[in-house]
């Protein structure tokens, strides 16, 4: 459904994005745009099904590969061995160059309508980020975002959303109880029995139930906030 395609960040860096096209509205006709950022698994099928399904909603999606200015190309399953060396990739973040290749991808996507973000682990706390340091756009959602609550003094300058797991051991309820606490004007949702990963139906730790709820609310939040 979705191409290849390459992004120049403002550093003239260029790195690899998965784009797709809206399918779901008359005549292909988008309804806004949606840049989807990965987990530590990089822009791997899961990341990839995730812009086929935006599309199906109409919107235009976008994944930057933000691991690019490490090892291009990266992807990885969830295995136990898959999992340690993904990790490795987030020993030590670069923020601002996340932040420079997910501005690129914001930029790309502009001329489509109204932009939304939306993260997954790694990518929850690089769409809250976005959601305060970057420009472009209209609303952002998160989803188990461990530094979230290392950002919480930033507030979001767009609409912003995020979902937890209750049983997420890297993040414990007390973190999200002090971005509920900092952050008032931001929608935050925990998922009872929900561990982290649990939006992601590849993974051992998917709970269909709170996924499929968490995503009805994303995609309402999203639809109200990129409304043209």
């Amino acid at each position: 459904m979705g191409q290849d395609v390459t992004l120049t960040a403002s550093d003239k860096f260029e790195l690899g994005a998965y784009r797709t096209t809206p399918t779901g509205t008359p005549r292909g006709t988008p309804r806004g745009a949606v840049v989807v950022i990965q987990e530590i698994f990089g822009v791997n099928h899961h990341i990839r099904t995730v812009c086929d399904r935006f599309a199906v909603q109409g919107y235009v999606a976008i994944a930057p590969a933000i691991f690019d200015r490490i090892e291009r190309n990266f992807q990885s399953g969830y295995s136990e061995e898959e999992v340690a060396i993904a990790r490795k990739f987030v020993a030590k973040p670069d923020w601002p160059a996340m932040l420079r290749d997910t501005q690129a991808a914001i930029d790309a996507v502009q001329d489509f309508g109204p932009v939304g973000i939306i993260g997954f682990c790694l990518g929850g706390s690089v769409a809250y980020a976005a959601a305060t340091k970057l420009t472009g756009l209209s609303a952002a959602v998160g989803y188990y975002g461990g530094a979230i609550v290392r950002f919480a003094d930033d507030k979001p300058t767009v609409p912003t959303q995020l979902h937890f797991g209750e049983r997420d051991h890297g993040i414990p309820l007390s973190d999200v109880e002090i971005i509920r606490a900092k952050r008032p004007e931001v929608e935050v949702f925990v998922y009872d029995g929900a561990q982290h990963g649990f939006g992601c139906d590849e993974r051992a730790s998917y709970d269909k139930a709170s996924a499929e709820l968490a995503r009805q609310r994303s995609l309402a939040f999203l639809a109200k906030h990129l409304a043209a």
